[in-house]
């Protein structure tokens, strides 16, 4: 049996669905692969909890409605950084909000993390989407592993396939619907709503943030698409590379005159690459019948690999929800480890 320590930052939804499928999973993951993934710390912006006993992390899970701060073991102002002398190295699970354009406050814990010799397991996509060569060519240099399935796709596993599965084929285009709530409200637009109240609908489910212009504007979709197309076709994109456009000026007549000819209008996060050369976009592109994509609806995800030798693989569906991405995590340590 290995003991793995693991450390989370960040304990929103997705942090605290992590704590509870950690605990929830520990025996499966023990009979299954050896691995006894031990929560040592979690830390928020306000402080950082450490874990004192054996039984520390299973009352933390037990009841997520309990304020990390009201637990046993929470420390007052305590940082990861200032608590990294303290704990023994294994694996950062990240799932703090950051900032697409600064990538901070994560961009710091995942270099702290690396320095101290910490392999990375990432939910935000913020810090990776700003330093991605920075940051893989420090883990490479230090034999760390650094995983970011949650921030590319939640539960879709499109990094498992297109760098495992797809290993020795070149690939040569990529197609990915990665943004649920987009792909929600062009599948009601579909069914005769407006962009207005198909907008409003999705926040009255919970589906589209308060604040919604990430996602259909199309940089989710685009920062989604970067990590993949670097991590899986070896390109070197910023988000100054891709052309981006978002679901806005979509209406119900074009929608319809696309279904008349067939087609489904979907935001599609594309990147093609033709005789070295990458061209990444992301815009609302009118699929014919024959696309594996096209009858994506509602809140599901989908992409497709063309490739030189394989021919075209495509995934589809994947929880969109925090259980999803924590479940990307917790993938992403096993097979760090296993």
């Amino acid at each position: 049996m290995k003991n793995i320590p693991v450390v989370l930052t960040g304990y929103g939804n997705v942090g605290k669905a992590f704590v509870r499928l950690l605990a929830e999973k520990k025996l499966d993951g023990a009979r299954r692969f050896g691995l006894d993934l031990d929560l040592k710390a979690v830390f928020r912006r306000s402080g950082g909890w450490l874990a004192g006993g054996c039984d520390d992390a299973e009352a933390l899970a037990a009841d997520p409605a309990v304020p990390l701060e009201s637990h046993p073991g929470w420390v007052p102002g305590l940082s990861f950084e200032a608590a990294l002398p303290r704990l023994a190295p294994g694996v950062l699970a990240e799932a703090t909000p950051s900032n697409w354009r600064t990538g901070e406050p994560q961009l710091a814990f995942l270099h702290a993390a690396l320095d101290a010799g910490w392999s990375i397991a990432a939910a935000s996509k913020g810090a990776l989407v700003v330093d991605f060569r920075g940051l893989t060519e420090k883990a490479r240099a230090r034999g760390l592993a650094l995983k970011y399935s949650g921030a590319t796709a939640a539960a879709l596993p499109a990094l498992d396939v297109a760098t495992v599965a797809l290993a020795g084929s070149t690939i040569e285009r990529i197609d990915g619907i990665l943004t649920g709530t987009t792909n929600y409200i062009l599948s009601r637009i579909e069914a005769g709503e407006s962009f207005a109240g198909a907008l409003a609908e999705a926040q009255a489910q919970g589906i589209a943030e308060p604040d919604p212009s990430m996602d259909i504007d199309g940089w989710d979709t685009a920062c989604k698409l970067l990590l993949i197309a670097n991590a899986a076709a070896g390109t070197s994109l910023t988000l100054a590379d891709i052309k981006v456009e978002g679901i806005r000026g979509v209406t119900v007549e074009t929608m319809r005159s696309a279904c008349e000819e067939g087609r489904a209008t979907k935001l599609l996060g594309r990147l093609t690459i033709q005789d070295g050369r990458a061209v990444a976009e992301v815009k609302p592109v009118s699929v014919e019948l024959s696309h594996p994509l096209h009858g994506i609806s509602g809140t599901a995800k989908g992409i497709a690999f063309l490739t030189d030798t394989m021919g075209t693989i495509a995934l589809t569906g994947g929880k969109s929800d925090p259980r999803g991405t924590a479940a990307a995590m917790l993938k992403d340590i096993i097979n760090i480890y296993r």
